[in-house]
């Protein structure tokens, strides 16, 4: 069987690759506690509209390059990442928003579906604090079709994450 996505259907609506790294990692529960919908959750917005939550709930797994080196920053969906607080945190000369190509070939996952976990090379991470803002935080499951709900202090433990402020100040 197919998804809508072209991806190949498993024992839950998450990406093959990301059940099968939840699996190793453990968590044998979350595969279950995905859900996935007929339109697309691509953005925060779509994503905190199908669900029925605050922007800020939605966690974005957003790929940076720091002196061309991928990097995972986690971010709520109501805010944005300071690319100068990312470059100051990490060190780095410059850091720029990954090309799609890039995005794909880090994480194995296209743009609007990229988990915060379970991606096909180990990057440095980073986690905004704001996330630590709700009891329960949505991610990408690895379509743009699914999201799974996690606490997210256990979301951050499960990334190997560093909990840093670089989000954009509120205008």
């Amino acid at each position: 069987m197919t998804t809508t996505d072209g991806t190949a259907a498993e024992d839950s609506a998450a990406h093959p690759r990301f059940a099968e790294a939840v699996r190793e990692m453990g968590l044998a529960e979350l595969p279950g506690r995905v859900r996935r919908f007929p339109d697309a959750t691509r953005t925060a917005g779509e994503a905190a509209a199908a669900i029925g939550c605050e922007l800020s709930q939605i966690c974005k797994s957003l790929i940076f390059a720091a002196d061309g080196v991928p990097v995972l920053v986690l971010m709520d969906g109501a805010s944005r990442v300071d690319l100068e607080l990312v470059r100051k945190e990490l060190g780095a000369a410059k850091v720029t928003r990954a090309r799609a190509d890039v995005v794909r070939e880090t994480t194995g996952y296209a743009i609007g579906g990229v988990p915060p976990f379970g991606h096909r090379t180990a990057t440095r991470v980073l986690a905004d604090r704001s996330l630590l803002a709700h009891d329960v935080v949505w991610a990408a499951a690895g379509t743009p079709y699914s999201v799974f709900p996690m606490e997210p202090k256990t979301l951050i433990a499960h990334t190997g994450a560093t909990l840093v402020d670089v989000r954009e100040p509120a205008e």
